[in-house]
């Protein structure tokens, strides 16, 4: 059977069809693909800013727990002087 005009136009339309969704289904892949990569690459910078955030306080938190100790210290002494001076007063009273 020989192919007509409108034969060849119906079997073109339907290829065209056909390759229009497959393209389009081949661009939305590569869509999802670049749209992961990108929240890949934010994921990355949000644990990295978190990893810096999380090590300022570390860092923090050391720099405090070493003066909390030296006024520990300070004030021990300090209670020691005291204790001193007070023991030395009633010794001199009686």
């Amino acid at each position: 059977m020989p192919m007509t005009t409108s034969n060849w136009k119906s079997s073109q339309l339907i290829h065209y069809t056909i390759f229009q969704q497959r393209l389009s289904k081949t661009i939305q892949v590569h869509s999802l693909y670049r749209k992961r990569r990108r929240m890949k690459r934010e994921m990355e910078m949000k644990n990295l800013k978190l990893l810096m955030e999380n090590r300022s306080i570390i860092e923090e938190n050391e720099r405090l727990r070493k003066k909390a100790i030296q006024l520990q210290q300070e004030n021990k002494a300090l209670i020691s002087q005291l204790q001193k001076k007070f023991s030395h007063q009633n010794n001199t009273i009686c």
